[in-house]
């Protein structure tokens, strides 16, 4: 069996997460590891077992290496654009980590290079591969509770010490903790409920004063079907980091996140009907969950099955913009005090 070889650009935790996928899969192989930071580049090198003659500072160099077949992108959000042009149109499948860009017009350009190259390309949404929004999604599917009604998400997340000061990248302008991290809460709810079809927003911004950008957003959606939703995101909270997710639905109600070793189904209609006095609806179904909120490991496997196998990635680049359109529409509406519908049409 030939294994697909796969160079890394970045050597960041996140993307050392998907260098251990890579080794771990059987049908993949891990070759190169790019970073400007020579020394930690080495370091994850090393980490993985990788010499040092297969560590680079510049991307495009480990671009020029024929063996490799597919590239992991996973540096700041204002590279992803020319990093996966330049993988494309050196014949490397790409998988690039969310969000896909910053900008529609980036987005439509990325989509363009994966569609004439005809390599595969993938946009990294890691939730779609947590087991309990796995599980969430698959009891709704299956007509668990009933017809959805409302949904919401948060991605609650303290960055005071991911961004520090206003030097750090996650600090421009084109990069607010909605799109940035909230992305996360948005793609959720579009695999569950479907694109928004309008949306209203507000935020603020009291705890990270020094970012250009605000730290709390909310926002009401509708969704197709008479679905309405929310997300709401902090960066700034004072709390653990959690994207709880509560899904409503005619017979019952589902409580996930990526933190809990569980998914709370509320459920009407048991055959016991009630239970010490309380309704049924009212007990508390606990499912088990594998704990795995970056879970690299499926993601890798379902872009190695892609290639391997020449199916199609299961989010592509029209998804990982359809996510991005969404959360733009969300910015707009807090900058315009309207309501917005986003546009998911792609040029």
């Amino acid at each position: 069996m030939k294994k697909i070889k796969f160079g890394v650009i970045s050597a960041s935790g996140m993307a050392q997460n998907h260098m251990a996928a890579i080794c771990e899969n059987n049908r993949a192989e891990l070759k190169a590891v790019c970073d400007i930071d020579l020394e930690k580049a080495l370091a994850a090198a090393a980490k993985f077992s990788l010499p040092p003659e297969n560590v680079y500072t510049d991307y495009r160099l480990l671009l020029e290496r024929e063996e490799i077949d597919a590239v992991v992108i996973c540096t700041p959000d204002q590279l992803h654009r020319q990093m996966t042009e330049d993988s494309l149109a050196a014949g490397k499948h790409v998988l690039c980590e969310k969000p896909m860009a910053l900008t529609r017009e980036d987005c439509s350009a990325m989509i363009r290079a994966g569609e004439e190259s005809g390599k595969k390309f993938m946009i990294g949404q890691i939730c779609r591969y947590t087991p309990g929004f796995q599980k969430a999604r698959e009891l709704i599917a299956s007509g668990e509770i009933g017809e959805l009604f409302y949904v919401e998400s948060e991605y609650a997340h303290d960055y005071e010490k991911v961004i520090p000061d206003a030097g750090n990248w996650r600090a421009d302008p084109k990069r607010s903790g909605f799109l940035g991290g909230g992305c996360h809460a948005v793609d959720l709810l579009r695999w569950i409920a479907g694109d928004p079809i309008e949306v209203m927003a507000y935020a603020n911004k009291k705890m990270l004063t020094y970012l250009p950008t605000d730290d709390c957003t909310i926002s009401i959606m509708k969704f197709p079907n008479g679905v309405i939703g929310k997300v709401f995101v902090s960066i700034g909270c004072k709390r653990n980091y959690t994207m709880r997710s509560v899904f409503y639905g005619s017979r019952g109600t589902i409580i996930a996140d990526n933190t809990t070793p569980s998914l709370t189904l509320f459920k009407a209609g048991l055959e016991q009907g009630s239970f010490l006095g309380c309704e049924s609806k009212e007990v508390p179904i606990l499912y088990p969950i594998a704990l795995n909120n970056h879970n690299t490991v499926g993601e890798i496997e379902d872009f190695v099955t892609a290639i391997a196998e020449d199916k199609a990635v299961s989010t592509d680049g029209r998804q990982g913009a359809a996510t991005v359109a969404a959360s733009l529409a969300v910015l707009e509406s807090v900058k315009t005090g309207l309501p917005v519908k986003p546009d998911y049409t792609i040029e």
